[in-house]
């Protein structure tokens, strides 16, 4: 085993810790560093809403991959659906952990985009059918997009947004 280098306080991370069957997404800021063994605050995210379309057969492969071993790159996938979070406080050992460093404006976007509740505002417009309540949500979701202060995160939202054809 061996110890990667480099790891410093306020350094950015993405990591995941077992939650039964799949992985809860950490992301946080590194507070302190120890050997292998590095601290993090942040938030840990479970991503509920992606577990319930696995379970009910609604999702593909990549799905079941996303929740087996997220990453910063794919996470998203995870983030269009209903999410619960909590404050997180832990310590992992880089050695043997999943954790690995990312930009800050990752972290940020991912963790702006729990904190802004985009997920279930996402979920609202793609869970319900063609119509009046589906174009109200759309509509909600456009003016919370509107109203987002970070411009990378706003920028991303409407990628993803275009992405999943829910902006007229």
């Amino acid at each position: 085993m061996f110890v990667r280098k480099g790891w410093k306080e306020g350094d950015h991370v993405f990591a995941s810790k077992p939650n039964g069957e799949y992985k809860d997404i950490v992301v946080g800021i590194v507070t302190g560093v120890e050997n292998s063994n590095i601290g993090v605050n942040g938030i840990i995210i479970n991503p509920v809403g992606l577990k319930n379309k696995v379970a009910q057969g609604k999702a593909g492969p990549q799905s079941l991959e996303i929740l087996k071993n997220p990453n910063p790159k794919e996470c998203i996938f995870a983030l269009i659906y209903r999410v619960e979070y909590n404050n997180f406080t832990g310590v992992f050992d880089v050695n043997t952990d999943s954790v690995e460093k990312v930009h800050k404006n990752i972290h940020n976007i991912i963790s702006g985009w729990v904190r802004e509740s985009i997920p279930e505002l996402i979920n609202n417009v793609l869970s319900l059918p063609e119509g009046q309540e589906r174009e109200q949500a759309k509509r909600l979701l456009k003016q919370r997009m509107d109203t987002l202060y970070d411009k990378d995160l706003k920028k991303y939202m409407y990628s993803i947004c275009r992405g999943l054809k829910i902006l007229n």
